[in-house]
């Protein structure tokens, strides 16, 4: 029987779906269990999460902030007024809206967020999603009171005490894919006698993974493989033109992922960390291109953390002229290493994570007095 609260819960992550998704996951599943509670989502003005959280039903507030880029700019000489601005709008935001918890799972809001949320005193946690924590979440990894990870050996970066490995929020519905295959193929209009590769670049496509599959179809073809290729809204333009060639589809956007997994005989992959937890659920032979442009390199350390149990390959995007065709051909060409890696990989799942998350939210809203709950009120 779901629990009647009045909580207020704030939540902050953007820039892309691998912090937008796992934080509305978090609040559907605190949902479930609060349906009385008060929701607020905090993003960054102008960024994906403007849009798609109020797609999923909740309020969100933008904040003026924005990265640090790797050479000097110009939007690097605006940071420092950004970010106190932010702060400043961050603390308006908390005082108006007297938030019971703050949640983090990343991107540019979140480190204002989560930093005046712990300094006023409000229990938080933040969800480090990748095996190489950036900068922000190893500031706030010493001011807030849980974080939850999703890979061994991270008390190198954070308070030991403070740990709790529950892994990524995944999509519950990939967890019902394996029987799907064959209706998954019709539904994308695949060949059943093919094998059918699977290409994601991320929520904002990839462009050197886009190159590269433009210049492997006719490769794929001596494969006996089709393509289902999400190349990303920014290069759809780009790459549509190829939905008229035999046995290849390009699409902007994927809304079926579960489709899209059970269709799947490969799966080629940027090494994102909501992305890496959901391949491990969906168990098919991945190889890893992760993106040499994020901070820490943090993809390729991702990335290894599954290639070193022998559960996915991985090819660098400087080798990819060199290594693909190879490495692909004798992927498809090994039924063993197939099953080798399909199984390697569904061994490194954790399915409950977002359970495992909101369990640990819930534990720090039964520590809050009550006299700090009628304050809220």
């Amino acid at each position: 029987m779901a629990k009647k609260e009045t909580y207020k819960i704030i939540l902050s992550g953007g820039g892309t779906g691998g912090h937008i998704y796992p934080a509305i996951a978090i609040a559907n599943e605190l949902k479930s269990r609060f349906p009385d509670a008060e929701f607020l989502f905090v993003g960054a003005l102008d960024r994906m999460e403007m849009e798609k959280v109020p797609q999923a039903g909740y309020k969100i507030e933008g904040l003026w902030i924005s990265g640090l880029e790797r050479k000097l700019t110009l939007k690097n000489m605006a940071f420092p007024a950004k970010l106190i601005v932010s702060l400043l709008r961050a603390r308006k935001i908390i005082k108006s809206f007297k938030p019971d918890v703050a949640i983090g799972t990343g991107g540019f809001a979140s480190g204002p967020l989560l930093q005046v949320a712990a300094a006023k005193g409000i229990p938080s946690l933040i969800q480090e999603q990748n095996s190489f924590p950036g900068i922000t979440n190893k500031l706030l990894g010493k001011k807030v009171d849980r974080i939850c990870v999703a890979y061994d050996g991270l008390e190198r970066f954070f308070p030991k005490d403070k740990l709790i490995k529950t892994g990524n929020p995944i999509r519950q519905d990939l967890l019902q894919i394996d029987n799907k295959s064959v209706e998954a193929k019709s539904f994308f209009k695949q060949k059943h006698g093919k094998h059918t590769l699977l290409v994601l670049g991320g929520s904002l496509g990839a462009r050197r993974i886009n190159e590269l599959i433009e210049k492997e179809l006719e490769f794929f073809q001596t494969q006996n493989v089709q393509v289902i290729w999400q190349c990303g809204k920014l290069y759809h333009e780009v790459y549509k033109k190829y939905n008229t060639t035999e046995n290849v589809q390009v699409h902007a956007f994927l809304n079926t992922m579960d489709m899209a997994y059970a269709a799947a005989d490969f799966i080629i992959s940027r090494a994102g960390a909501s992305s890496v937890s959901e391949l491990c659920v969906v168990g098919k032979p991945v190889i890893f291109i992760p993106s040499p442009n994020v901070a820490e390199d943090h993809q390729t350390k991702n990335a290894l953390a599954v290639v070193n149990r022998d559960a996915a390959l991985l090819i660098k995007e400087a080798d990819l002229d060199v290594d693909f065709e190879n490495r692909f051909a004798q992927l498809v060409a090994s039924l063993e290493k197939q099953q080798l890696l399909s199984e390697n990989i569904k061994k490194l799942a954790l399915v409950n994570a977002t359970k495992d998350i909101a369990d640990e939210v819930e534990k720090l809203l039964s520590h809050i007095p009550s006299s700090q709950r009628e304050e809220n009120k």
